[in-house]
């Protein structure tokens, strides 16, 4: 398999756990999230619908060799549970603007292509 443009973005690291952006480019096409239990990780991997099955491989393959081996992580202790779809909308109480919205902290839509304003 040749190697994909894949870039991880760190969001958040804890002692349990860890999340990072997936981004082709400067697109996002998905989310990890980790949580270390003791013996297993659990990771939750999110991807755009248009993600082929040999794209999600890849990206699980970096997970394995990138991510998780640098924790510890022993190989046979991963569990994955893999979304592909569309972000529909980010929640937050911080209070930032919608696209055009109200601005009321209640989130956002989709992330508009890179220049769009």
């Amino acid at each position: 398999m040749s190697a994909m443009p894949y870039d991880y973005e760190r969001e958040i690291r804890t002692a349990q756990s860890e999340a990072y952006l997936i981004l082709d480019g400067d697109n996002p096409v998905g989310r990890i999230d980790t949580h270390f239990l003791p013996g297993v990780a659990h990771v939750s991997v999110a991807v755009d619908q248009s993600l082929t099955s040999e794209q999600i491989e890849e990206i699980l393959s970096d997970i394995d060799a990138d991510m998780l081996n640098t924790v510890g992580a022993e190989r046979d202790s991963h569990m994955y549970h893999v979304f592909q779809g569309t972000e529909i909308r980010v929640f937050s109480d911080t209070g930032y603007d919608d696209y055009g919205g109200n601005g009321n902290g209640r989130g956002h839509g989709p992330v508009p292509p890179p220049g769009a304003n």
